[in-house]
């Protein structure tokens, strides 16, 4: 079987990457990720996944979309209930696309070690495009190993994040370290 995996980042696709080839699959990479924001760290995390690709012996194609324009509107509307499913379905619908000019067999994402993802509706968006461009969608459940996959990752001298990627989660990322900043301030000043 021949996969294409999405890669978000390389510590989340360290683990999967790892597992698919120990049982003999022959996996190829693509990154993907017009929501990471801002620039300086899609780079960062597009540089870490050609990285695991030389560790791991894959190819990564790299599609190198960064729409400024969309994800800014977000983050001044902040109409972001919907964000993450505008996100998983634009990268979804591009990974089959892709996957289906490249004839592969089937198409997983790096996504699925992620606790903090959605996997249902993953699944469900996936299963849409699976119908639609008539190639398999492989699901597993990898998050019983995403500490294991973080240790792995840390051990390769990844860079990892501390948000997952959009504007608005870097926005919320930094809103709660200033909150637990000024409740430290506030301890100590007691």
């Amino acid at each position: 079987m021949r996969i294409l995996m999405h890669m978000c980042c390389a510590p989340c696709a360290t683990f999967p990457v790892s597992e698919l080839k120990q049982r003999g699959i022959e996996i190829e990479g693509l990154y993907y990720n017009p929501n990471i924001h801002p620039y300086e760290e899609f780079k960062k995390r597009e540089e870490q996944v050609k990285k695991l690709g030389e560790i791991y012996e894959i190819k990564i194609h790299f599609l190198h979309d960064f729409e400024q324009e969309i994800w800014e509107e977000l983050k001044t509307s902040r109409q972001n209930k919907n964000r993450c499913s505008m996100c998983y379905n634009k990268r979804l619908a591009r990974l089959f696309k892709f996957a289906k000019l490249q004839n592969f067999d089937a198409v997983t994402t790096s996504l699925l070690i992620s606790p903090y993802q959605n996997h249902e509706e993953i699944k469900e968006l996936a299963l849409k495009y699976s119908k639609k461009y008539n190639i398999d969608f492989y699901y597993e459940d990898f998050r019983d190993n995403y500490r294991k996959g973080q240790q792995m990752a840390k051990e390769h001298g990844f860079y990892r994040q501390k948000y997952c990627g959009c504007i608005l989660s870097l926005l919320e990322t930094i809103e709660q370290i200033s909150n637990e900043e000024k409740a430290k301030r506030n301890e100590v000043n007691g």
